[in-house]
């Protein structure tokens, strides 16, 4: 059911198109205004030879011709302008414009125009007040559609601008379950190897990793889907998983987080990015027990920043970068703000900003 007071045009596909014009009180205002000035500019109704009564009779038919011309324009206008666009046919939008106003107006107008002669005076037309009317009208006509394309204009830019964003919003949060989506065969594939590799040398500790293994893999199904996470959840999830890398390594990987304990329930940090950086330093750098791979994290200026000795890994094949690159695209998407990575021949250090909670 379409509202009051609202324009839904048909196209040449049948679509319903168009927009809500609330245009009562424009017209309201300026169907009567029209109607008693213009009679009143060309001398048409000057008072000399009329009666109270037939002034205001004469009025009422002024505007009554107003009506009627701006209602038939306003209907050809709306029914037309699907047809029609300025971007891709702004010739045959103007010649289209053009012609229906004056084929319309200028006969309907000189039809009541001289109606009203007929009704009103016993004299004969006076055809220099007609034309002058009939120009007036057209001119005030072709000032009104002007009027209404510009409103057509800024709402069609409107609606263009909140489709490009809803468009980039879906977009972007079809990108981001896509990257999460990534994060359980990344996760469970690296977990497998290590499993794998402890059923072999220390099939003791698989037991153990696989136990611990289970909570952690809890935490992403649980948070996977969470654009945020307190950043407190998030260090109590990295150290569980450090907990893992322990059981299969021992004394040869070391965490140090400093961090205030405040902070933990101050900030936020999109889920699962820590367990990244400390998996990709793992992975790229040599290690043992009696050279140990220290992971440091501490926050400074609303950063985390994860940092690690360089000591880089032969690696039997070339790295696809997966993780660092999920992270970045993650934290995109999700904070609006980028991932800090510099490397040298000594630190491998990232840059994470936190979200504060307001």
């Amino acid at each position: 059911m379409e509202k009051k007071g609202t324009n839904i045009a048909k196209g040449p596909t049948g679509i319903k198109t168009g927009y809500p014009v609330n245009d009562i009180g424009f017209r309201l205002v300026l169907t009567p205004v029209f109607g008693i000035a213009i009679p009143l500019i060309t001398g048409m109704i000057n008072g000399r030879n009329f009666s109270n009564w037939e002034v205001k009779l004469s009025f009422l038919y002024t505007i009554m011709i107003a009506f009627v011309i701006w209602q038939g324009n306003r209907y050809l206008h709306f029914s037309l302008r699907t047809y029609f666009d300025w971007i891709n046919k702004p010739l045959q939008k103007i010649a289209v414009l053009l012609l229906t106003v004056i084929f319309y107006t200028v006969p309907i107008s000189v039809l009541l125009l001289v109606g009203w002669y007929k009704i009103f005076t016993n004299s004969a037309v006076n055809w220099n007040i007609v034309t002058q009317s009939t120009l007036i009208i057209l001119i005030a006509v072709l000032f009104i559609t002007h009027i209404y394309e510009t409103v057509f204009l800024v709402k069609e830019s409107e609606n263009e601008m909140i489709k490009s964003e809803q468009l980039e919003r879906a977009k972007a949060e079809a990108e981001l379950e896509a990257l999460k989506n990534q994060i359980d065969p990344h996760f469970i594939f690296n977990s497998l190897n290590t499993l794998s590799h402890l059923i072999e040398e220390k099939p003791q500790r698989a037991k153990l990793f696989n136990d611990n293994l289970a909570d952690v893999y809890r935490y992403i199904l649980q948070n996977k889907a969470r654009s945020l996470v307190l950043l407190r959840e998030e260090m109590e999830f990295l150290q569980s998983y450090f907990l893992l890398l322990q059981i299969r390594f021992e004394k040869a990987v070391q965490l140090n987080i400093v961090v205030e304990e405040a902070a933990l329930d101050q900030y936020l940090v999109p889920p699962i990015s820590l367990q990244i950086l400390v998996e990709n330093a793992i992975k790229h750098n040599e290690f043992s027990e009696a050279s140990p791979l220290l992971i440091t994290i501490e926050m400074k200026n609303e950063e985390l920043i994860i940092q690690n000795v360089v000591k880089k890994k032969l690696l039997r094949r070339e790295s696809s970068k997966i993780g660092l690159q999920n992270l970045r695209e993650r934290y995109k998407l999700t904070t609006n703000r980028q991932v800090i990575i510099e490397e040298d021949k000594k630190d491998f250090t990232v840059y994470l900003p936190v979200l504060k909670i307001v």
